[in-house]
């Protein structure tokens, strides 16, 4: 019978001194138990407490008579004898009592805890498989975020205050459903609690208006492993997803069931879909009420016109948040084993894009060909000719270590490298998505690359040991 008991001010009798009692008495005291321990020595840490009177050291031997004052008792000794002794005593006076790591001694297990206080959630196998109990809190633990609680306790702020304007338990039910669902959710798990009181109450004031939100969300280089737990968080709440060409199948296959999946991405040389063209289903479907995610490969404010997208919601007077992304440049040259900075090598990153609007400014190529920096090139591939000429032209070595990692952090990834003179014909047949790497690090990557194959400028294969 799984059960939520009170602890507070009740006291506690645990047997045994060491890490293991330290590790039950530490739930117990966040449970604010008054804690007494039997022992016959304490471990520091408990010494310590008892010291500052945290918890009480009560005897250093048990005494049947110990357990008749206490709520619960706990054995965390290896003498089994004594085990045994505590076990029964306790049973003959009705008092719960778990004995550790011995499950038959058991009449109450602790089960594994996520803790969003004042929210619990506890898993428990009944003793039989405390391993598969904590790894199923795991990955509780990366669906539900940190802010929970203080969502609940907001929640709990405001509940008199509803019983007075909503009269019905349905009305209530309906309102606590909205918001929980709602830009209120969102923004408490974001943290931002000041605009979520605001959201919490225009929704109370104006229940008529139903307008949703727009999340920018990051997804990441490909590997989907790769995507934040706030954007994963955010997916499965989302109501509808446009996503673009660069999202993996991997990273939309954790979006919720059943939300609508819009695609509009966009690939050089085929049908896309224009950028105002995206805007304004963007700020459409927020307007219809929806949860409305913007999944975006890489990190969404860096190469991804995801601050143009938020300038329209913002136009509109749509709400909209940013959930941060791993840029390809960070991911894919991780994963091929190229450090974008080194103290031998590089002291300097500079992130740049191939691909620019016709009216731009032209790139400081003096700058950018500067030695002992990394350039990490995003779509440079179809200007690999331009970009190589105008370094070497302003004085990059034309023996330069380069990289061009296609599908980077994939299962297809493919990484190429040689010299910049050879980036034209390096870049000239390579899969798409590709990220082009110049600088003296691009060296190190036959010693530090780990994930798939390389390929070099030669055509050779080099084996490496995949974990992925």
């Amino acid at each position: 019978m799984p059960l939520f008991a009170s602890l507070k001010n009740r006291p506690v009798l645990v047997i045994g001194g060491g890490d293991i009692a330290a590790r039950k008495i530490l739930l117990l005291r966040r449970a604010e138990a008054n804690v007494r321990v039997v022992a016959p020595q304490l471990s520091p840490k408990l010494a310590e407490l008892a010291n500052q009177q945290s918890i009480e050291w009560l005897a250093t031997e048990f005494d049947e008579a110990q357990i008749d004052p206490v709520f619960l008792v706990i054995a965390a000794t290896d003498d089994s004898e004594l085990n045994q002794r505590v076990f029964e005593a306790a049973n003959a006076r009705q008092r719960l009592v778990n004995v550790v790591d011995n499950q038959p001694m058991c009449s109450f297990v602790f089960p594994s805890i996520v803790d969003r206080s004042p929210l619990l959630v506890a898993i428990s196998s009944s003793g039989t498989a405390p391993v598969l109990a904590r790894l199923l809190r795991e990955k509780i633990e990366a669906l539900l975020p940190t802010n929970l609680g203080r969502m609940a306790q907001a929640a709990s702020y405001w509940r008199h205050h509803i019983q007075t304007r909503l009269h019905t338990t349905a009305e209530r039910r309906r309102f606590w459903e909205r918001v929980f669902t709602g830009r209120f959710a969102s923004l408490m798990v974001a943290g931002n609690e000041t605009a979520a009181q605001q959201a919490l109450e225009d929704e109370l004031n104006q229940p008529e208006r139903q307008m949703g939100e727009i999340v920018l969300v990051g997804a990441g280089p490909g590997d989907a492993g790769l995507l934040t737990l706030r954007g994963l968080q955010v997916i499965q709440q989302a109501d509808v997803v446009f996503y673009d060409h660069l999202v993996s199948e991997g990273v939309r296959e954790l979006v919720r069931r059943d939300a609508e999946l819009i695609c509009v991405g966009k690939r050089a040389g085929t049908h896309s879909v224009p950028q105002h063209e995206t805007n304004r289903l963007l700020v459409e479907a927020a307007l219809a009420g929806k949860n409305v995610v913007r999944l975006k490969g890489g990190d969404p404010f860096i190469f991804g016109r995801g601050g143009e997208e938020l300038q329209a919601a913002a136009e509109a007077g749509v709400p909209f948040q940013v959930v941060p992304g791993v840029t390809a440049a960070a991911g894919a040259t991780a994963y091929a084993g190229i450090p974008l900075t080194h103290r031998d090598y590089a002291q300097s990153v500079t992130f740049v894009t191939g691909h620019y609007k016709a009216d731009s400014t032209p790139f400081d190529w003096a700058h950018l060909a500067q030695s002992r920096q990394t350039l990490a090139i995003y779509m440079g591939t179809m200007k690999a000719a331009e970009i190589s000429q105008q370094l070497i032209a302003h004085g990059r070595d034309s023996q330069t270590p380069v990289a061009v990692i296609s599908c980077g952090t994939r299962a297809d990834q493919q990484v190429i490298v040689g010299t910049l003179q050879q980036l034209e014909s390096l870049a000239k047949d390579a899969p798409m998505p590709a990220l082009l790497v110049v600088g003296e690090v691009v060296q190190l990557h036959h010693q530090l690359a780990w994930f798939q194959h390389t390929t070099d400028s030669e055509g050779f294969n080099s084996s490496v040991v995949n974990l992925a």
